[in-house]
């Protein structure tokens, strides 16, 4: 397996590579808003260290969205999850592959909208949060908590999902921790380098997630099967999260809604269905871990809006600020009655309980 099967939820990337686009000034230009009338698409896609190496993976996926919907898709690789969002919001891109939370920050700055997510292809719809030690490490979540400066943490972006969001709304705030008050170093990295820090004994303790310690698992079969120790064999897991949500897709509010139409289309219908094609197809996709694509909507943001109020509320607390708690808590109280009139309505529960 190549680093590009890493992609979800990493992110560092590079500019690198086809398709790469410049993000120009933040002004008001005076150029006609692209809808993508005019037949050609840029799709921006969450993606590892290297963009080079995505493209072999990526190439025949959007040739199969160029023929089903007519269009000309250009792919986009940015710098980091926030030069996703921007591209989207200062229009140099149409529509993207987001993590739950950069997709969260698109639909809030950039005039983005969900209409499709991912699942996994493993069957198990959602993912988890986790943290790593060192397997041979006495280290224990105790250890971890008791916040003595003596550990070297690895975390993840600041729009990581499972990287830095969750472990911070489930475990460290409601412990009333500050991670940064919390550790010897802090170092903020993807997770596949967190994992690798932590098996190598460079980090004490490190953030990752359930997708990345498979695929780990998936790459080190040979090695496994020669009884020789994998990279995830050298870490132990202290602590798992609540199930996440799958990865949301948004386009652009503003799209031509012929276009918005081939788009979904293409989304909903690939890699469904039996026989060859859907099997190729399921194969294409398999690689960069998406199992297919299900319809959806911004509600599918309601759990991390949970997540990222209930962080804002500990953080008002730690602060011990009455007007900030005040806001915090009825912020969180909003989402939650959402998260319950759409449960009522629809009759099903929504990951990140």
């Amino acid at each position: 397996m190549t680093p590009v099967q890493f992609a979800r939820r990493s992110f560092l990337v590079s500019a690198a590579g086809f398709g790469a686009l410049t993000l120009t000034g933040c002004g008001k230009s005076s150029e006609p808003v692209d809808t993508g009338a005019s037949g050609i698409l840029k799709f921006s896609i969450v993606a590892p260290e290297s963009a080079s190496s995505l493209e072999a993976f990526w190439k025949p996926i959007i040739a199969d969205m160029e023929k089903s919907t007519g269009l000309k898709i250009v792919p986009f690789f940015g710098a980091n999850y926030t030069a996703l969002v921007e591209a989207l919001r200062f229009k140099q891109t149409h529509f993207g592959w987001f993590t739950n939370f950069s997709g969260l920050e698109a639909v809030r700055r950039a005039g983005g909208e969900v209409f499709a997510r991912t699942f996994d292809p493993s069957g198990d719809d959602g993912y988890t949060s986790v943290v790593i030690v060192p397997a041979k490490s006495k280290t224990t979540l105790d250890d971890v908590l008791k916040c003595d400066r003596t550990l070297n943490f690895g975390i993840g972006d600041a729009k990581s999902t499972s990287g830095t969001l969750a472990p911070k709304t489930y475990l460290f705030s409601p412990h009333g921790i500050d991670v940064n008050a919390c550790f010897k170093t802090v170092k903020s990295a993807n997770h596949n380098s967190n994992l690798l820090g932590v098996a190598n004994g460079v980090l004490d303790v490190a953030t990752g997630n359930s997708t990345s310690m498979r695929l780990n698992r998936e790459r080190d079969k040979e090695l496994a099967a020669k009884g020789q120790p994998t990279v995830v064999d050298k870490v132990r897991v202290i602590w798992t999260s609540p199930r996440l949500p799958e990865d949301p897709i948004i386009w652009r509010k503003d799209l031509d809604p012929a276009v918005k139409e081939k788009l979904r289309q293409f989304f909903l219908t690939y890699a469904q269905g039996e026989g060859p094609e859907a099997e190729r197809q399921r194969a294409l996709l398999s690689k960069i871990s998406i199992g297919g694509f299900k319809p959806a909507d911004d509600n599918h943001l309601l759990p991390v809006r949970e997540m990222e109020a209930s962080e804002n509320l500990q953080e008002a607390i730690r602060a011990k600020d009455s007007t900030k708690i005040a806001v915090a808590r009825k912020a969180l109280d909003g989402v939650r009655a959402e998260q319950a009139a759409l449960q009522a309505k629809t009759g099903q529960a929504l990951d990140a309980r």
